[in-house]
């Protein structure tokens, strides 16, 4: 069994999965929504990877440099060691924008004895459909597809480049460097300009971390995962990504496999509140412009999600020539579900932008904008709230009438109205209070389950949803309420097996879930936490905490046996949920017995 034993690097641009042993198994140049230029993780044989070939006698060992997105492998057999930096460069250029270049490179720092080694610099472009052949040029190698679209990538080398296309043994002697760019570079590329670069995406990831408002004892799971969300942030747009990866299958040998490389409304909303907790406005506001942007007409209709240059056509294809990750076949580009109707997407965007206006000084440009989305969006719920959806799991088939849905339908008008009473227009929250309530009082009608004594997946049903853990996290219902400490306490004993958390147990369009999809397990111990179960809640995330790989970074999913990581990774869901979980668990740190909070220690 392997485990999904990667570290991520990037640049804000695209990203790199880079495997235990220094293997660079996953990444698309220039962006991240480009095609593969190494893809091994979907396909051992043809889809292509940049290794560091070591004797056995090696032992490897991987890390981030703190606070930081390097990642450094260390190869030893105690005499002969030597580390490996790999990053996207990223720092602040004299101009004060961002230098984030379509980059990896991987910086071989000399440390004893005299280290032997091989590179297999194997790239595979376009996805590994065309053939990709690599010849040395007197500055580089460069590679290229021979047949169909044309593409080209650039190795720059202090190593010997017969060596490396020859795949010969080598001994390391000194700091050395190899740099891949999508791009043809017009300086002199030395192991002295390398490690100028090495040293400033350091400290711009350190003044980064640094600016991270945190006061917890899981304050290094914190920065880790908020570290991974700025990965995740495309600086080109402001969109967020769900995930770096595409069909890496949620339970192996099932058809669960989805392209991620998209920008959630949901996901991405989520992902903003809690930057904006952490204290990363530059991130709120960069994803505000581009929720601005792709909502220009009163009348057009939101999509659920959308391609991170603003895309609105996501065409699903299948790439039926990868095997897939572990023989777990199809491997889709684009994603089918953006033409879906999902009500819930409405109250969550609300929510950000409430707290946008809460939190942050906004410009009058800014805010007549939002406030012109904010209106449309409460039409758009007026009209469509009664109506069935395929809810936040993305049910392809029947449409219901999720309480979820209902739920988050309410939370659109609920935080207009709060929006109203800040900018004090007074006409509006008369107008829409009693929307508000007539949602609210629909939902304790039919969502409620007297038999079951919980809210239930969707009206009528007799299943339990683990989303409903969230109707106490969103306002709707107060943690002390009866009918909410019902619904935890059900939800618990129905969907949680071995400490970990099933989404929901009925049938869907591909049978019965089998894998924990892990923001659920993070969202149950949010509730223990708020109903008064903390010591419950606090053994629970700290035996999740260890589910982690060995860099602390989460997929989208839990094997309930293996307890191996399965889905999309680094799965962006799965990193804020921690984040907003230990913010929670902590509080309880700073609370003296007669309730006062005591001074923070930062």
């Amino acid at each position: 069994m392997t485990n999904l034993n990667y570290g991520i690097i990037g640049n804000c641009r695209s990203a790199a999965l880079i495997s235990e042993s220094g293997s660079i198994d996953w990444c698309c140049l220039p962006d991240f929504n480009s095609s593969s230029v190494f893809a091994k993780i979907l396909d051992k044989e043809i889809g292509g990877s940049f290794e560091i070939i070591v004797s056995d006698e090696y032992t490897t060992k991987q890390f981030y440099i703190k606070s930081t997105n390097i990642l450094c492998t260390r190869f030893s057999n105690g005499i002969d060691a030597f580390e490996v930096f790999d990053f996207m460069p990223r720092y602040q250029k004299e101009d004060m924008g961002y230098y984030n270049p379509p980059d990896i490179i991987r910086y071989f720092k000399y440390i004893s004895g005299k280290p032997i080694l091989s590179v297999n610099y194997n790239p595979k472009l376009e996805y590994a459909l065309p053939e990709t052949e690599s010849i040395i040029k007197p500055d580089y190698i460069k590679s290229f597809t021979k047949n169909g679209e044309y593409d080209s990538l650039y190795l720059y080398t202090s190593l010997d480049k017969n060596n490396i296309q020859n795949k010969t043994q080598f001994f390391l002697e000194d700091d050395a460097f190899m740099l891949l760019s999508y791009n043809q570079k017009l300086l002199e590329q030395t192991v002295e300009r390398q490690y100028l670069k090495l040293q400033r995406t350091k400290v711009y990831w350190l003044n980064w971390s640094n600016k991270t408002n945190i006061t917890s004892k899981y304050t290094n799971d914190i920065i880790r995962s908020a570290l991974t969300l700025k990965i995740l942030s495309y600086d080109k747009t402001g969109a967020v990504l769900a995930a770096a990866t595409t069909s890496l299958p949620e339970t192996i040998g099932e058809e669960r496999n989805w392209d991620y490389r998209f920008c959630w409304i949901r996901d991405a909303s989520m992902v903003i509140k809690v930057m904006s907790q952490l204290g990363h406005q530059h991130n709120v506001k960069r994803f505000m412009n581009f929720i601005i942007d792709i909502i220009p007409d009163k009348n057009e209709k939101i999509q659920i999600m959308y391609g991170i240059n603003k895309e609105k056509q996501l065409t699903e294809e299948t790439l039926s020539h990868l095997k897939g990750y572990e023989n777990s076949a199809p491997v889709r580009i684009g994603n089918a579900a953006y033409i879906q109707k999902q009500n819930d997407i409405y109250g969550i965007l609300v929510d950000v932008i409430y707290q946008q206006f809460k939190n942050f000084e906004t410009s009058l440009d800014n805010s007549e904008s939002l406030w012109t989305i904010t209106r449309n969006i409460v039409k758009i719920v007026e009209d469509n709230w009664e109506k069935p959806d395929k809810g936040i799991w993305e049910i392809r088939t029947d449409e219901k009438h999720f309480t979820f849905s209902k739920v988050l339908c309410w939370v659109a008008i609920d935080r207009a109205i709060k929006i109203a009473k800040i900018l004090r227009i007074k006409e509006y929250i008369e107008m829409w209070q009693p929307l508000a309530d007539k949602i609210k009082n629909d939902i304790y009608q039919n969502a409620w389950n007297e038999n079951v004594n919980a809210f239930t997946q969707f009206y009528g049903s007799n299943d339990l949803d683990a989303a409903n853990l969230l109707m106490e996290t969103y306002g709707f219902i107060d943690a002390t309420d009866e009918k909410f400490v019902n619904t935890v306490l059900a939800t618990e004993r129905e969907l949680c097996e071995d400490g970990l958390m099933y989404r929901y147990k009925n049938k869907d369009d591909f049978g019965l879930p089998s894998s924990s999809f892990t923001i659920c397990t993070f969202w149950l111990i949010n509730s223990l936490n708020a109903i008064g179960k903390r010591k419950m809640a606090k053994s629970m995330f700290e035996k999740l905490l260890s589910y982690s790989n060995h860099v602390g970074l989460f997929s989208e999913d839990i094997d309930f046996k293996t307890k191996r990581l399965l889905g999309n990774f680094p799965q962006a869901y799965s990193h804020l949920a921690l984040i907003e979980t230990a913010i929670n668990l902590s509080k309880d740190d700073y609370i003296s017995e007669d309730g006062k909070i005591l001074d923070a220690i930062h």
